[in-house]
Parts: structure tokens; sequence; C-alpha cells
């Protein structure tokens, strides 16, 4: 991956939502400050942003910056991954301690700061049977629970891990709200989701020639079910792959599937912040409807 920030590209006809992106890490990536990159996403039209805590310590982070950027709105969560080190490091009383902290930090009370539990899930790619993938089960089960309590939007990361992502989700209730973040799926296991309520947030990957699979997926989302995301500071889209992903590179995977699709990109802006605004419980403060506002 190249160390510096990729080109702008040409700013969209209307507002639209990075409803995924990790901006802690993206800075690392790209060497720009926080601020920048949310002017810069601003500037070609991404004037929303959904920043996503990983940890303990990304959680909180998401919610300072949540609170003192009105553009942002924080979710928090272990990641299932990190649920499965943390308890193979340090034991499951470990892991019950950090899913306490997130519950606290998902009972903030300060309006538009934290929207949702996420990204929780199970990752079966990166973790083996056994106890990693046990804890992930269960911290997935404790993530949707804590959702549930707070009601807020649950946002899910599924890595080779469909089938039981499913179960888990029948068993203990599927949310009112539920995201798929970074959907990998084909269109039938699009339609197993797009069955329970879920919005499919769709990221740079659909860009890639290789991914027809996904893009026949993404065929089968009804316009009202569909987000998009940049998972940054990964999964750059086409043309910019290489550099590494920031969010204003949405535009490039906004105009192909709005090409996809075969409709006006200004249109499916109007469609991606409604459907933002409904799957996060609500619309962001109003100046984000113009991206001249973006600082």
């Amino acid at each position: 991956m190249k160390d510096t920030p990729a080109p702008m590209p040409e700013a969209l006809p209307a507002p639209v939502t990075d409803s995924h992106t990790h901006l802690d890490t993206t800075m690392e990536y790209t060497g720009l400050a926080v601020d920048e990159l949310i002017r810069r996403a601003g500037t070609v039209g991404v004037t929303r942003t959904v920043q996503v805590g990983c940890d303990v310590a990304s959680s909180q982070w998401a919610v300072e910056l949540a609170v003192r950027e009105p553009s942002v709105v924080a979710t928090v969560a272990i990641h299932p991954n990190d649920a499965a080190r943390l308890a193979d490091r340090a034991g499951r009383p470990a892991l019950d301690e950090a899913l306490r902290e997130i519950e606290t930090l998902a009972g903030d009370l300060r309006p538009d700061v934290v929207r949702g539990v996420g990204e929780t899930g199970l990752d079966y790619y990166r973790t083996s049977e056994g106890r990693g993938r046990r804890a992930q089960r269960d911290a997935f089960a404790a993530h949707l629970a804590i959702a549930a309590r707070h009601r807020h939007t649950v946002v899910v990361h599924d890595r080779g891990a469909h089938v039981p992502i499913v179960e888990i989700l029948d068993a203990e209730g599927v949310p009112d709200r539920l995201v798929m973040h970074c959907f990998s799926g084909d269109a039938a296991d699009a339609r197993v989701f797009l069955d329970r309520g879920a919005w499919l947030s769709f990221p740079g990957t659909v860009t890639f020639p290789a991914n027809e699979t996904l893009r026949e997926a993404f065929d089968v989302v009804p316009l009202d079910r569909l987000l998009v995301e940049t998972d940054a500071p990964f999964l750059t889209p086409v043309p910019q792959r290489g550099w590494p992903n920031a969010g204003y590179l949405v535009p490039h995977t906004v105009r192909f599937l709005a090409e996809r699709r075969g409709i006006p990109v200004a249109d499916l802006c109007a469609v991606l912040v409604q459907n933002t605004h409904d799957a996060f419980g609500g619309p962001w403060p109003a100046w984000c409807e113009d991206p001249d506002n973006a600082r």
C-alpha cells in the first residue's frame, strides 16, 4: 500500500454518508489529521460518517470524536478478532470486563453521539475452532444484548461465518436495526439477511473486477436496504487501489453502484442518506445536508 494519500475524486452531486470507517487507523496510513480527513470527505460530498470502534480504546476515541464533531456518530464494540485474542491472552474475565466497558459507552446519554453497537459478529477466517471462536460467539451474543438494552443499531462483521451468524441472530433475537458491514456474500446470502430486515453495506471491493459474485448480491438488494462504506483505510475502490482508503474516496463506489443499478448518481446519494438515517436511528445535524458547509 502506498504511504501517501490518494488523489481527490470528482465531488458527488449531492451529500452522502460513509456508513463504516476507522478514522483513527486511517490517520496512521495516510498521514492526515482527523480534521483534514473529515474536511476532504466533506469537500467531495461525504458529509456524514459512522466511526466504528473495535476495542475499548478505539470505542472511547470514537465517542470522543462524535462529541466534538457533529458530522460523526460513533459505534462501540469489541471486534470478534479482538474478543478471541483477549480471551486467549488474558482469559474470559478480561473479555467480560471489556464488554462491561462497552456497555458503559453504549449507554452514553448525549444526543447524536453513540448510534450503534459494532463492529461485532464472527470472523472464522482468522480464528480457528476452539476457545477463540467460543469467545467470539459469546461476545456476539453479549453485544446483541447490549444493543437491545440501549436500543442501538447492531453493526455485524461477518467473515467466513454466514451460517453461525444467522444461527446466533435467530437464537438471540434479530435486532430492530441490523447492518451487515462490508457485505461479502453472494445473492443467496444477501437474501438470507434481507429476510431478517438487514441493511447491506457495500465497500470498495464491489468495484474489483474479480468480484462479480458480490455485484450479483448487490443486484438483489432493494434500494431502501442499501448502504455504502469505506472500511478505511482498507478496501480502496477502483481506480485508487494501492492507496490507503479514506472517506473522500466514497464517490468512486457510489458512482460505480449508480451505474450498475442504472440510476442517476444524485438519486442514489439521496437514497443512501435516507437509508443511513433509518439504519442508525435518525438524521445527522441539518448542516450535513449542505456539502458547502464542509469544514
